[in-house]
């Protein structure tokens, strides 16, 4: 009878195996993302540019929002990239346009990891601006203005209608700004 109990307890401790449990990791959904195909925006403002075919540009309708401030919707990522145009009068009005992009971009600081800076320079069509990749659980993970120097100026910045959590909306996050890439790189002022 010892032995049988003796055997018993052996055999209990020995299947009691390593303690190596780890849970699994938090699953997220499955997010379709569409093939990338591009338009052009020909509308009624001083400039042009590429934007995705599963996008759609409507008016700004804030009550103090002014003519040629846009609003590209990505409805199946509800998200919008918010465009506001200013005309350049002179060169002091310039500067606190690119003022207030900074301080904008700035205002992430809190929650952002970090803050990349990146010159936008094409000489050939007249386009210079400053390109802020926003890392982080922030807003707005990509904010940028884009200007002749001279006459023109218009700020993007990119919100996603969702509370900021970087390890779920990073796929379409990356997804999107490569959309932002496209219409950087297309973008030319009317003459």
């Amino acid at each position: 009878m010892r032995g049988l109990f003796f055997a018993l307890i052996v055999c209990l401790l020995c299947s009691c195996g390593d303690g190596d449990y780890s849970p699994k990791p938090r699953g997220y959904f499955r997010i379709p993302l569409p093939k990338k195909e591009y338009q052009d925006y020909t509308g009624g403002c001083p400039f042009y540019f590429k934007y995705p075919t599963y996008a759609f540009i409507e008016p700004d309708r804030n009550r103090n929002a002014m003519p040629c401030w846009l609003n590209v919707q990505f409805p199946q990522f509800n998200g919008t990239l918010h465009l506001t145009y200013e005309p350049v009068a002179n060169q002091k009005i310039f500067n606190m346009l690119v003022e207030d992009s900074y301080k904008l971009a700035s205002k992430h600081t809190v929650k952002a990891t970090s803050i990349d800076q990146a010159a936008i320079n094409n000489s050939f069509y007249n386009v210079f601006g400053v390109y802020y990749s926003i890392e982080g659980n922030v807003a707005s993970s990509a904010q940028f203005f884009l200007t002749d120097s001279t006459n023109h100026y218009i700020r993007g910045s990119l919100y996603f209608n969702v509370k900021p959590r970087i390890d779920s909306i990073q796929p379409v996050m990356d997804f999107v700004k490569k959309d932002l890439d496209v219409m950087i790189k297309s973008f030319r002022w009317k003459q």
